[in-house]
């Protein structure tokens, strides 16, 4: 007699709903030896004892999940972790040493990723903030010819890293401009060729050439601030700089001093602290565009990343491989 896979679904109402909505939740919850565990919890004590009591195999988690308990390494069945969202840092990186299979959303959610970096493009270019502040809280108008908005429509973009949201940004830009370049020394040329995207040779040439930067570089040892200062005053007066990448990648404070200085037209959906402080230098600047770290899967599409869990668990059950394994290299970079 075959012996029951016990898998254990911890997620909150919101989170089952929105990722596993329908014939995705009657998939997985009709699985032989499924328990779903709704957050959130009591406390943390409540959590480790389900753990060691039900003794998983398998464990379906998202952003409400506990972290898994340091202290229980070696002392449960866990075999596979299956994370419905990206972010893998509730998971000590010893559980992966010892062999545990961890996988999240990969780039399933590249594209909507993408579709927030086109909207911070162009709210920055049409001052959206500005213009916002001007009509709702000072109930004013445009000042005759002086109302300053520039459009996307031939402007040259440098994309910072060319990873799977850069990739899916490219022919979202293509209807606007042809002037495509990105710094990525990683990506072979052939991906630049097929994209349509020249490469440039420093972030040096990529900065000084760009009208709109958009920051997709990964967040490992080396990109620590590597957007200072100098970098950033080498965009052209008046540029747009986006971020929907990692916030750690850019030096925040110069940046804030350049976007203070009204040189630079700024969007930003990630940050180096989250959640950003009230006091942040960028809250309140009219040349500043900012998003609460939203630029992922949007409520309707959050079932694409909860179809791809899924199907990897349904995998992992067939003995199948697997797809967007967290790699302890893609752990490190990961935030």
């Amino acid at each position: 007699m075959t012996e029951e896979r016990k898998i254990l679904a911890v997620l909150s109402r919101e989170e089952k709903n929105d990722f596993l909505p329908g014939q995705l939740w009657q998939t997985v919850s009709s699985l032989p030896g499924f328990k779903w565990l709704k957050t959130p919890l009591p406390d943390e004590a409540a959590w480790e004892q389900e753990l060691l009591s039900f003794q998983p195999e398998i464990i379906m988690g998202c952003w409400d999940i506990p972290a898994l308990p340091a202290s229980l390494r070696g002392k449960l069945a866990l075999r596979y972790y299956c994370n419905l969202g990206g972010g893998v840092r509730k998971i000590p990186i010893e559980y992966l040493d010892d062999g545990l299979l961890v996988t999240n959303w990969g780039k399933v959610i590249s594209p909507t990723i993408a579709e927030s970096a086109l909207l911070l493009i162009l709210m920055c270019l049409r001052s959206a903030t500005h213009w916002t502040l001007k009509m709702h809280v000072e109930r004013t108008w445009k000042d005759g010819l002086l109302s300053y908005n520039e459009s996307l429509i031939g402007k040259r973009v440098g994309l910072h890293g060319l990873g799977a949201s850069s990739r899916a940004l490219v022919p979202m830009l293509k209807p606007f401009t042809t002037h495509l370049a990105a710094y990525s020394p990683s990506v072979p040329a052939t991906l630049f060729a097929e994209l349509g995207v020249r490469r440039a040779a420093s972030l040096e040439e990529l900065f000084s050439g760009s009208d709109v930067l958009v920051e997709l570089a990964a967040a490992t040892p080396k990109n620590y601030h590597i957007v200072d200062e100098k970098l950033l005053r080498m965009l052209p007066e008046g540029a747009t700089f986006v971020n929907v990448g990692r916030g750690n990648v850019v030096d925040e404070a110069a940046l804030a001093r350049i976007a203070g200085e009204g040189r630079l037209q700024v969007g930003l959906d990630v940050y180096e602290k989250e959640p950003l402080p009230g006091d942040s230098p960028f809250r309140g600047l009219s040349n500043v565009n900012l998003f609460p770290h939203m630029g992922g899967p949007t409520v309707d599409r959050r079932q694409d990343a909860g179809r791809a869990a899924v199907d990897n668990l349904l995998k992992y059950l067939a003995g199948q491989p697997l797809d967007f394994v967290v790699t302890r290299e893609i752990y490190e970079r990961s935030t």
